[in-house]
């Protein structure tokens, strides 16, 4: 059974940093995409930003390129989410997942598998 736990979500104000943690178990680990998608309020999910299996190559949405920074750890199973200079936009559930092994990482959600629960982080202005 696949699962993944996201953690470090928060309220934090413009401008500050947050990082946010995903744990999987279940399968293969490094065999697949990791994927990082949100939702906002009254939005739909988008796409924020994946890592490739090996780690080697990232995409990342045109909104939070140069300020997120996604990482893996293929031995502890886990991947990160860093944000910095984080916008009361930014705000939303953030959700951890898993997807195909490809480069570049793909950015639509039906590509992607598993998901987890997904974390709040909230960002004031």
């Amino acid at each position: 059974q696949v699962q993944l736990v996201e953690s470090g979500g928060g309220t934090v104000q413009a401008g500050d940093s947050l990082r946010l943690s995903c744990a999987a178990s279940g399968r293969t680990f490094s065999r697949y995409t990791m994927g990082w998608f949100r939702q906002g309020p009254g939005k739909e999910r988008e796409f924020v930003g994946a890592i490739s299996s090996s780690g080697s190559f990232a995409a990342y949405a045109d909104s939070v390129k140069g300020r997120f920074t996604i990482s893996r750890d293929n031995v502890k199973n886990t991947v990160n989410l860093q944000m910095n200079s984080l916008k009361p936009e930014d705000t939303g559930v953030y959700y951890c997942t898993t997807g195909p092994p490809r480069i570049p990482p793909p950015s639509r959600q039906y590509e992607y598998d598993y998901w987890g629960q997904g974390t709040q982080v909230t960002v004031s202005s």
